[in-house]
């Protein structure tokens, strides 16, 4: 069965540990669409095309990603997709409330979309978008959790 995934979020930046749940995605998925937010309630460090072109420079490499503009309910981008499957990480227990809140209201919603948890690589466990801008904002060294295309754009916009 060809099963389509859907990996919605802000990626305000995008970093190695949403790049490592993207690659474990693609070996178990025939497609998945990243769906990288533009009107986002959230007050963002980058704008959408900055997103964006740091998502295409990280991902451009997995052959199955497709990158899309998220500008409406997931569930509703995922069906119009045929998306099967809404792809969430999970980096600790803290996430795992929220996460299955969003699940349970998403399956209200449309019950044909199933959500499917994976927590990155331990080595990227604790990193968040909000922790990367916080060292960032801190002059700290951010190459182990960014790829270096990314990490260059941070520091410009932080310097």
């Amino acid at each position: 069965m060809k099963i389509k995934a859907i990996y919605p979020g802000t990626f305000d930046p995008i970093t190695l540990g949403h790049e490592d749940l993207v690659k474990r995605a693609c070996n178990i998925f025939e497609t998945v669409f990243v769906a990288v937010a533009y009107n986002t309630q959230k007050k963002t460090l980058f704008s959408y095309d900055e997103r964006m072109d740091m998502c295409e420079k990280v991902l451009s490499k997995y052959k199955n990603v497709e990158l899309i503009k998220l500008d409406r309910l997931t569930v509703n981008h995922a069906k119009e997709l045929d998306a099967k499957v809404m792809l969430r990480g999970l980096r600790a227990v803290s996430d795992f409330e929220y996460e299955v809140q969003l699940s349970n209201l998403n399956r209200t919603m449309n019950p044909d979309i199933e959500s499917i948890f994976l927590s990155p690589d331990e080595k990227y466990s604790f990193i968040s978008s909000s922790i990367i801008k916080d060292i960032a904002n801190h002059n700290g060294e951010l190459e182990k959790f960014l790829d270096s295309y990314v990490e260059r754009k941070v520091i410009d916009k932080t310097s």
